[in-house]
């Protein structure tokens, strides 16, 4: 109990003496260490204003240069995927100077920042190897021209398909006939093999259809081709055929080919698919379907 009392006369001794000698600090010494602090926080806030009117200068003089770059483009009449494709490049290398403008203004060595950044390259680089296949990949795109943006393609190897809604740096964007958008990385398009179903202006449309063994083949095919060259999407200066194409386990399998221009293709072969099984029901052929007899003893 003597040595608790001690220990708290002691502490309490301590505390005494340094209230004593807070009273006795000059106080000039905190308002001179106050008042250097001023002029750094004074700079500071002149380099924030100056980084802020820097950054909306800059945002301003890239949306003029993207849009003259978009006029320009399209007084040359590049591809719309040309087009999306370079004002995104333009977009990336712009911001990345305005961002070294800024880091300039409050004292950073943009030599510095970027021979740092070219001695991490080779770990970038890696980290990032995916997005920069994508990028050559949308390179490759634009050099070759596989497709445009516009164009209905088929991916081969993921079967996704759809009509192309942008070409970007590194994605391609696919609006399906749901009107969903399908996102695919330039890579996967640039090295596997596609379908490009509106390349050409013209598009064949192929219907078969099977009939009964019992059906006569010659007026069979006579109607079919007379209902293909009523078709008022055909193209009349392209051939019609009307074919006996397999014989089926339990039908003749016809087939009918006819051409139209490729931005019809779907309407056509709606259109002839039900006009085909309306004039064979009218004429009395049987377009056989799978039965089964089962007989019970």
């Amino acid at each position: 109990m003597i040595l608790l009392a001690d220990s708290v006369e002691m502490d309490a001794t301590e505390v005494f003496q340094n209230i004593e000698n807070l009273k006795n600090v000059n106080p000039g010494v905190i308002q001179n260490y106050l008042k250097g602090l001023v002029p750094d926080i004074v700079a500071f806030l002149i380099q924030l204003a100056v980084a802020a009117l820097v950054y909306l200068i800059g945002v301003q003089v890239i949306r003029l240069l993207r849009r003259f770059l978009r006029s320009w483009l399209t007084r040359r009449e590049a591809d719309l995927g040309v087009k999306q494709f370079l004002d995104t490049l333009t977009k990336y290398i712009c911001y990345f100077i305005l961002i070294m403008m800024i880091l300039s203004v409050f004292g950073v060595a943009t030599t510095s920042a970027i021979a740092l950044l070219g001695s991490a390259g080779l770990t970038i680089g890696l980290a990032l190897q995916g997005s920069l296949s994508n990028f050559a990949g949308g390179v490759l795109i634009l050099l070759l021209k596989p497709f445009k943006v516009g164009d209905y393609i088929i991916e081969d190897s993921g079967k996704n398909e759809g009509i192309v809604h942008e070409i970007s740096v590194f994605y391609t964007k696919l609006r399906t006939a749901d009107n969903k958008i399908i996102v695919i990385p330039n890579g996967t398009l640039a090295n596997t093999s596609l379908t490009n179903a509106t390349e050409s202006e013209k598009r064949r449309v192929d219907i078969y259809v099977g009939v009964s063994y019992q059906a006569d083949l010659k007026k069979t095919k006579k109607i079919l081709y007379d209902l293909a060259l009523e078709e008022p999407e055909r193209l009349v200066n392209e051939a019609v055929d009307v074919f006996v194409s397999d014989l089926e386990d339990s039908s003749v399998k016809i087939g009918i080919r006819i051409w139209t221009p490729t931005d019809k293709y779907w309407e056509v072969k709606w259109r002839l698919t039900e006009e085909v099984k309306l004039a064979l029901d009218k004429n009395g052929i049987e377009i056989p379907f799978p039965q089964l007899d089962v007989k019970i003893k």
